[in-house]
């Protein structure tokens, strides 16, 4: 396996860890991985291409599906 999908793979056990644990401990943990996200979507396109990258993005969005759709409202204005 690709370095870029072996850090994939880690980001995703890591984030797995982080939802586990209690919601006080979610955010300080959970934010860099969520800003490490970005970079490594671009790392996985640049070596696997389009198809893996929308695999990639799927899994991010799936799992920061709530605090993404929370920064969404609060950019909107609409109520959170």
């Amino acid at each position: 396996m690709s370095l870029a999908l072996t850090l994939a793979c880690i980001w995703a056990v890591a984030s797995a860890f982080v939802a586990m644990m209690p919601m006080r401990f979610q955010w300080p943990l959970g934010f860099p991985l969520l800003v490490a996200s970005i970079p490594m979507v671009g790392f996985v396109g640049y070596t696997h291409g389009w198809i893996w990258t929308l695999v990639v993005l799927a899994a991010i969005l799936s799992m920061f599906r709530n605090p993404l759709r929370y920064f969404a409202r609060r950019i909107l204005g609409r109520a959170t």
